[in-house]
């Protein structure tokens, strides 16, 4: 177990960083990795052959919105990055250029009447805005002003494209309110979810709108004084009794995407028990970690340095996924969020490991 950032890097050649999704999303490759013995590799259309009947998969269903915006403020652009939208309707914002900002200033928009009033600044370039549009209205702004927010990763010299509008976006959208989409859910299309409903197993959804705070970057290098960002997260009671349920009866709860991972996990009581959940969370999950409520994570290849990267490594141990990213990077797969995927097994749960009985190899 190791508390140093640096013990999280690795080499990823930027070939290897994907600039658009596989194609049907499908066909997109992913690393079978189980506890012991070698990698297997397969693509995302063999999941439903890895399921077993009671198994029960679980999808953030939030929605991405147009989260990137910019404003004036006199005669200075200000560059707005949505975070989360807070209790009172006002929103947690990333400024860009926030030295020009006071509390009180107000904020216009290029060809819109809507306004943004500065209500707190924060060290590091966060803030609170509130918007004079609300409800749809503020619905109708964003999609008149608004940019997706797509990770810096992906080259766009001129901005978001329309493909991009379709692309960085799950089968299972529903509740608008993320700045970035849970880009394990990309690879999902009908095809796969019937097929995956053909095995017997089941699914449903929770939401964890993903905040700005997922694109920041671990600038300590002892990751135990490293501050995560807040995230909104629902669990409604209905789901939190299905996933008991599913667990009580021997069945495995598979988390689609790290999003869903933490929610699941912040929402669960130390004996393992998912509870309804409405609030937010800052889960920050790094080795040495004991898994209650998760047993596999499907997830992408994430970024050297990352909290994700250290989440992973919690999951599955850290000297194992070292060696499955070394793998990924050897056999050319693709990283990030419209790259590739990987299917992994809990290593450090409370729970006994359930046996994987009629997976093919």
């Amino acid at each position: 177990m190791s508390d140093r950032t640096e013990d999280f890097d690795f080499h990823l050649p930027e070939t290897l960083i994907a600039q658009e999704p596989a194609r049907p999303r499908e066909s997109a490759r992913l690393l079978d990795v189980p506890l012991h013995g070698p990698f297997i590799d397969r693509h995302v259309s063999d999941l439903p052959s890895l399921l077993q009947p009671q198994d029960l998969l679980v999808a953030n269903d939030t929605a991405v919105i147009r989260a990137q915006l910019q404003a004036m403020r006199g005669e200075a652009h200000i560059g707005i990055t949505l975070d989360r939208i807070l209790p009172d309707t006002s929103w947690h914002v990333l400024l860009r250029n926030a030295k020009r900002v006071r509390v009180g200033d107000i904020l216009t928009f290029a060809n819109t009447p809507h306004t943004a009033t500065v209500t707190a600044r924060e060290e590091g370039g966060g803030g609170v805005l509130r918007f004079s549009a609300e409800g749809e209205a503020f619905d109708a702004f964003l999609r008149h002003v608004g940019a997706l927010a797509l990770p810096p990763y992906i080259h766009r010299p001129h901005g978001p494209t329309a493909q991009d509008a379709l692309d960085y976006a799950t089968i299972f959208a529903e509740h608008k309110g993320a700045v970035a989409a849970p880009t394990a859910g990309l690879h999902f299309t009908p095809a796969l979810l019937n097929a995956i409903d053909d095995t017997g197993a089941s699914r449903c959804t929770l939401t964890l709108h993903v905040g700005a705070g997922t694109f920041l970057p671990v600038r300590d290098n002892d990751i135990s004084k490293h501050h995560m960002h807040a995230e909104r997260g629902i669990i409604t009671p209905e789901t939190a009794e299905r996933i008991n349920a599913v667990r009580k009866a021997g069945g495995r709860i598979i988390a689609v995407g790290t999003t869903s991972l933490r929610l699941l996990e912040s929402a669960a009581d130390a004996h393992g028990v998912v509870h309804p959940f409405n609030a937010e969370t800052s889960i920050f999950i790094r080795p040495g970690y004991r898994f209650r409520a998760v047993d596999m994570l499907m997830t992408n290849f994430h970024l050297p340095r990352s909290t994700l990267f250290m989440l992973v490594s919690a999951f599955a141990g850290q000297n194992r996924m070292r060696l499955a990213y070394e793998h990924a990077v050897q056999n050319g797969y693709r990283f990030y969020s419209y790259g590739d995927a990987c299917l992994l097994r809990c290593a450090h749960s409370i729970h006994t490991p359930k046996p994987e009985t009629g997976v093919p190899s």
